[in-house]
């Protein structure tokens, strides 16, 4: 019966009409996959020496000391990113199939996800060189299996908690907000949980602990699941009572208000559009990275404009990636209406324009770390209103993505989101902004960067009538295509 399934899901994939899209996400993929891999190697390798060498302590007591944060990142970051372990079931339910095997069929997917497998990547040659450093090898093995099953347990934890936004976000706040804690000097929780990871590699009979775990979410997601597989129960459409919301306000926008009303409303009830906001928000802690001097090799000043891009375009670059997705619900319809393609556009820019400022007053608090830090985000701003906020709106007429709006998962993109077109488009998004504030810097000086970048900013917001004449031309030429791929059903 496996061999079925995977046979279904074979010819799922070439059978539909993003086949091409697919390839080109699977070779994407594949490239950044590999990328991380190699990257979790050489970090594996580069943590043990550094910790060895520089810091002169015990790479195995120090790893055992931010485990936490890794094993919370990990379960958050899967939350946002990890899809569901399912398979076209409801055709299935009317065919003599056990829903057991359905379900072991989903579950098995999950076991190969690299979400799992990355971790080995890194724990690996990290074991390695914890034996040849005289390490017991019964004991390093002891230390995998119990992290293994705490990464899988992560899994299957993310599983049952797919529909609790809240108790996510509430559990990432609060990592958050101990990690800031623990960086200040306030509060150290590390102290409380090394040991008990220390242990797996000391004691045998505490590796039973997460191992336990692992059994007791296994059985309990296997249940959960068993409940909702049926056609008028878990798999059907749920009604929700919707409440009015009086948006009068922005009738000073004109005819482009009533496309703001529908996203404003977008934004409020469905789930995929609440993580890409969610997402949005954790943007902001991105500059941390680059401003706060703790990685070094985001020290390069260049590094900047591309935190500054971020900082204050999250939403811009989550949300606008998916224009006109977000509406594919109900896009052929719309597109039988007396409407204009360019009101319709310009409703999403304001959107985007006002989440950009809303982030770059957020921002302010990235003062703390000078001026020079705060005026990379105000650059990037402006970047993102004249330029950025003009490509994702063009980007999004080669996208072809009908969204599911019931879903959370792939916040970050989708696998029709990646083509030829969309990925060259990608280099004026990141790569210009670089390459002039570089040719600033390098030349008279860092301001001069910063200038020659906002400047672009304010030419492509002066053009702005301009390449929303030409951004629309590509809408009518796309339209029929666009239609087309949102009525199929994949």
């Amino acid at each position: 019966m496996f061999k079925h399934f995977i046979t279904l899901q074979w010819k799922s994939f070439w059978r539909g009409a993003s086949v091409s899209a697919s390839l080109w996400m699977k070779l994407f993929m594949g490239f950044w996959a590999l990328w991380f891999i190699v990257m979790a190697g050489a970090g594996s390798i580069g943590t043990f020496y550094f910790i060895k060498k520089k810091l002169c302590e015990d790479p195995l007591i120090i790893l055992n000391s931010f485990l936490i944060y890794w094993v919370v990142f990990d379960l958050v970051f899967r939350y946002m990113l990890q899809k569901m372990p399912v398979i076209n079931i409801k055709p299935l339910l009317t065919l003599p199939v056990k829903k057991k095997k359905i379900i072991n069929f989903a579950f098995a997917k999950t076991v190969f996800s690299f979400f799992n497998i990355f971790h080995a990547f890194f724990f690996i040659p990290f074991s390695l060189l914890l034996i040849k450093d005289g390490a017991s090898a019964s004991n390093v093995l002891l230390w995998n299996l119990g992290l293994m099953a705490i990464v899988y347990s992560n899994n299957f934890l993310n599983i049952l908690v797919n529909n609790k936004d809240n108790l996510v976000f509430i559990v990432g706040g609060i990592v958050a907000i101990l990690g800031g804690l623990h960086y200040f000097g306030y509060f150290d929780i590390t102290i409380y949980t090394a040991p008990f990871f220390q242990g797996l590699f000391d004691n045998a009979i505490l590796v039973m602990i997460p191992i336990t775990i692992l059994i007791v979410l296994v059985v309990i997601a296997h249940k959960s699941f068993s409940k909702d597989v049926f056609l008028d129960a878990g798999l059907a459409i749920k009604a929700k009572e919707i409440k009015t919301e009086d948006l009068s306000w922005l009738d000073r926008f004109g005819k482009t208000a009533t496309f703001l009303k529908n996203d404003i409303k977008l934004i409020k009830r469905n789930k995929r559009a609440k993580s890409t906001v969610m997402v949005s928000i954790m943007f902001l802690f991105y500059g941390l990275l680059f401003f706060t001097g703790s990685i070094e090799a985001y020290e390069n000043p260049i590094w900047k404009v591309f935190a500054g891009i971020f900082v204050s375009g999250g939403f811009l670059l989550s949300f606008g990636q998916f224009v006109p997705s977000w509406d594919s619900s109900y896009y052929p319809l719309m597109m039988s209406q007396n409407i204009k393609y360019k009101e319709y556009l310009s409703s999403k820019w304001w959107l985007m324009v006002i989440a950009t400022l809303l982030s770059t007053i957020l921002s302010a608090g990235y003062l703390y770390f000078g001026w020079d830090a705060y005026l990379a985000i105000l650059t990037g701003a402006l970047y993102n209103v004249g330029v950025n906020s003009h490509v994702v709106l063009w980007a999004g007429a080669y996208i072809k993505t009908p969204i599911d709006l019931t879903s959370n998962k792939k916040a970050f993109g989708d696998k029709q989101a990646f083509n030829a077109k969309t990925l060259l488009l990608t280099l004026p998004k990141m790569v210009l902004p670089l390459i002039l504030y570089a040719a600033g810097h390098y030349t008279i000086g860092a301001n001069f960067g910063y200038a020659l970048v906002a400047l672009a900013g304010v030419a492509g917001f002066a053009l702005r009538d301009k390449v929303f004449d030409i951004i629309e031309n590509i809408y009518k030429e796309e339209k029929y295509k666009t239609i087309a791929a949102y009525k199929q059903k994949k």
